[in-house]
């Protein structure tokens, strides 16, 4: 299984950045595709959003050395592991929720100023044949799946 970046509508297809299928005549396992991404997004979104929300430091570009901006976000990442193991309570309301007809119930962490500096240049790539051709594999892998479990 390659490693992608899960993008939405606003990116260009490559193999390194899967994004939905196209709504128009789309079928159910596109459907079922594109609701997975969409998931996946969401849940890195919400893991983003929560460390920004509590460190402020990440909200504007880190200028650092790439190793040294990774080391800073991992220490975020142990505080923000440990502060949750020590008050598991307050924290309750802190990440997107979804009710049973899978609205978004957004998370405190959605009133953070967003960054500005950090415009994307990503939206200029071109779309490839390969790129296509893995976001029908991964929805053709994610079907085989969904089979297997159905057939066990």
């Amino acid at each position: 299984m390659p490693y992608f970046i899960a993008a939405d509508h606003a990116f260009a297809l490559t193999s390194w950045l899967m994004k939905p299928f196209s709504q128009r005549q789309m079928d159910n396992t596109q459907r079922i595709f594109n609701y997975r991404l969409s998931r996946a997004r969401r849940i890195v979104e919400n893991a983003i959003g929560i460390l920004v929300h509590r460190f402020r430091c990440l909200l504007a570009t880190i200028q650092h050395q790439p190793d040294a901006a990774a080391s800073i976000v991992l220490t975020c990442v142990c505080l923000h592991n440990l502060i949750r193991k020590r008050s598991p309570k307050q924290h309750r309301r802190d990440a997107d929720e979804e009710d049973s007809n899978h609205n978004v119930i957004p998370g405190v962490w959605r009133n953070v100023t967003p960054l500005l500096d950090g415009q994307s240049n990503l939206a200029n790539s071109t779309t490839t044949t390969a790129a296509k051709k893995q976001r029908v594999s991964l929805c053709l892998l994610q079907l085989r799946s969904r089979i297997s479990t159905l057939a066990e």
